[in-house]
């Protein structure tokens, strides 16, 4: 350590000339870990500072009983710095040992926020993000008790849900923000096995109990979270959704009923659209309204798209050949005939259910269960993403159309999130992509918040991750997805992302909007009947029964063929 910094230490620690000054612990005699510096700043600069730790302090807090204290020093822990009548809090980024002093080390730390100084106990008080006051060279830095980060992690006021405990302490909540959280997104990543299902499940179960009425949708793309909230949510799958195929705008009619490509695409597309409004034409609904346009949600019979394509290739003034016709009308046949499809392409869902359908999907009203389930699993693979893109949609054009009602906000919250808002590589231009994208950059000002959840960041599409306000990440074993993470996360974080490989099961770094300073959290436990089904098989277990095995691969079979 440098001589300045040995100095001042010296004599705010009571091994100077000036050791009558020395703070001693009630009834202990020695001195008091917390009020002792164990640094000083040698370097400040806009975001972050250098600092010396005296390694002999460093070992003496390492026995104080107060966790917080007794982790003063170390990477991702709390320190704080006195700037006149207030103190500075800041976290340790890293460290390294100081080659011109036998017991220094050397470290950066990153500036979190400041508050004021309660008179009788010198915790801190006020807590605030941001800095106004820098501290200068040479000022001491002093550990951040379990007292302190009560006082910055409190509550002031607003409302929020309590989702586990902060590290290292043993008692302290950790509470979210829910309308910075969701007023600005967020985004819940990590690596597969870490405890990502189960953590979300747990932070929907705790915003559903703070806002019994809200409007939750979430899709599921595994059938994971039915279990978890088959008893306070609404479980939607193909059995049930009854999702009207009128609702598809043109692009998504494009995406479902259109199999060429190139300049052949383009031709089949064409004719697509002249038919597709011809069809909306013909409803009695579209005849009342007067004007409508291909992407209009107005009922039609795909009866009557199937023989306006008949009459459209029988003229004989058309401008191409009948093939593109066939190739339209042959994928609509194909659709109508599937049993995969009739949850979308019914014949029973042609009737005006739209009102019904969006109360139904948006929980309006809720009846008690405010978080719908869409379960995908069921869906055929090739249709997928046009059903999430058909459902998001409807989220953002009933915001858009029902602003001057001020309508409810809703959030969307989208599981394994880099299937359908992939990265510029593995784009392949679809319409999920889109609406998503578009949520991402402006649903906040129409009430939409938007929630992301994905083990893969770095395949999320760029901009998307750094939309989010708040980022929750658990651990990332990709080197890959932890920089994409990093990158995207506030500079004040570095430090705490540093950790993250180092994050055990059920744990993670919170940072942004939704917290009052970064944090990392043990989560709490979740009952065990409000978990997703997201357990992995046990290969011991299962692999040590015997009996049953002709008769189960009978059923299966039948589920196979049946597709049900």
């Amino acid at each position: 350590m440098t001589d300045i910094g040995s100095q001042n230490l010296e004599r705010s620690s009571g091994t100077g000339p000036e050791a009558e000054d020395i703070v001693v612990a009630d009834g202990a005699g020695l001195p008091d870990n917390a009020r002792l510096p164990i640094g000083v700043v040698l370097e400040v600069s806009g975001s972050g500072s250098q600092i010396a730790f005296d390694l002999q302090r460093i070992n003496e807090c390492m026995a104080d009983p107060d966790p917080s204290v007794a982790l003063a020093g170390q990477v991702g822990s709390q320190i704080k710095i006195r700037v006149g009548e207030a103190w500075l809090l800041a976290s340790v980024r890293d460290q390294r040992k100081d080659r011109r002093s036998e017991g220094g080390i050397i470290a950066h730390i990153d500036f979190l926020g400041e508050g004021g100084e309660e008179k009788l106990t010198g915790r801190f008080r006020g807590f605030r993000r941001g800095v106004t006051r820098y501290p200068v060279p040479g000022a001491l830095c002093y550990p951040a008790t379990t007292r302190d980060l009560e006082q910055i992690y409190a509550s002031d006021g607003r409302a929020s849900i309590t989702v586990g405990k902060v590290f290292p302490t043993r008692d302290i909540r950790a509470g979210l923000y829910i309308d910075a959280m969701l007023g600005k997104h967020f985004a819940l990543l990590g690596s597969t096995g870490t405890g990502k299902s189960t953590t979300a499940a747990l932070i929907l179960h705790r915003i559903c109990e703070a806002a019994p009425k809200g409007h939750i949708l979430m899709i599921d793309p595994h059938g994971e979270y039915s279990a978890a909230f088959r008893q306070t949510g609404q479980i939607l799958d193909v059995s049930n959704l009854q999702m009207p195929y009128w609702l598809m705008n043109y692009e998504e009619h494009c995406e479902v009923l259109l199999t060429g490509s190139g300049n052949e695409r383009q031709v089949d597309a064409d004719i697509l659209a002249k038919c597709l409004l011809a069809a909306r034409s013909k409803s009695r609904l579209a005849q009342t309204m007067g004007k409508i346009t291909v992407d209009s949600p107005i009922p039609y019979l795909l009866s009557d798209l199937s023989n306006i394509l008949q009459d459209e290739m029988g003229k004989l003034d058309k401008a191409t050949s009948s093939a593109p016709y066939m190739r339209i009308k042959g994928k609509l046949d194909e659709l109508k005939a599937d049993p995969r499809y009739q949850f979308m392409f019914s014949g029973m869902l042609v009737g005006d259910t739209m009102t019904s359908f969006i109360s139904k999907i948006f929980r309006m009203p809720g009846h008690g269960k405010p978080i719908s389930i869409i379960d995908v699993s069921g869906v055929p693979s090739d249709i997928t993403s046009t059903v999430v893109a058909v459902l998001s949609r409807l989220v953002f054009d009933f915001a858009i159309w029902g602003r001057e009602e001020k309508t409810r906000p809703i959030l969307l919250v989208c599981e394994e999130a880099h299937r359908y808002v992939p990265n510029e590589k593995n784009s392949d231009g679809s319409s999920v992509a889109k609406i998503l994208s578009r949520i991402a950059k402006e649903g906040r000002k129409y009430g939409i918040s938007l929630g992301l959840i994905t083990q893969r960041p770095s395949d999320l599409a760029e901009g998307v991750l750094s939309q989010c306000g708040t980022i929750i990440s658990m651990r990332l074993n990709n080197e890959r997805d932890q920089a994409f993470v990093k990158a995207a996360m506030p500079e004040g974080a570095r430090g705490f992302l540093d950790s993250i490989p180092a994050l055990r099961n059920r744990e993670c770094i919170i940072c942004g909007e939704g917290v009052a300073i970064p944090i990392r959290v043990s989560f709490d436990t979740l009952e065990e009947h409000r978990r997703p089904a997201s357990e992995d098989p046990s290969f011991v277990d299962l692999w040590s029964q015997d009996g049953g095995e002709e008769e189960l691969v009978e059923r299966v079979v039948m589920r196979w063929r049946s597709q049900g």
